[in-house]
């Protein structure tokens, strides 16, 4: 309830804003445009998915950008659907972000690489292979 109360009123907020500037029939035009293109998207998401599938085959995407990039791509054709000025930004800036993945875009959280540490990939010199050979000295291997 804490997040969607003030959703609410910046939706209420800029979507009369907005439709005071642009007018009525502009501020309808927007809201039945706006749930054309989000229709429009949810329709064709099985094409995203595949290419985003393509990507990830080819190394370009690894299993969190799929996933960043599939479910950015759903949450901004449903904002789209959803009629307002501020959604629509939402649903638009989603959009952008999945794009931005499917483009090989990263974002790195960590400021000072520095801090990161450092691990050395152990190889086959650490394993110790080992053949158990059971004795059973009333099993009769003889026919």
């Amino acid at each position: 309830m804490l997040v969607v109360l003030p959703y609410l009123f910046m939706e209420l907020y800029f979507s009369l804003a907005v439709g005071e500037q642009i007018g009525f029939l502009w501020t309808v035009i927007w809201i039945l445009g706006s749930f054309m293109l989000g229709m429009g998207l949810i329709q064709n998401a099985h094409k995203s998915l595949i290419t985003n599938m393509k990507l990830a085959t080819l190394g370009k995407l690894n299993a969190k950008s799929f996933h960043d990039a599939s479910t950015s791509y759903f949450i901004g054709a449903i904002l789209l659907i959803i009629p307002g000025v501020f959604s629509d930004f939402l649903g638009v800036m989603a959009l952008f972000y999945t794009l931005f993945l499917q483009l090989g875009g990263t974002i790195s959280l960590l400021k000072d690489k520095s801090n990161i540490k450092k691990t050395t990939k152990q190889g086959d010199d650490d394993v110790i292979d080992v053949e158990i050979i059971e004795h059973d000295p009333y099993r009769n291997t003889k026919p």
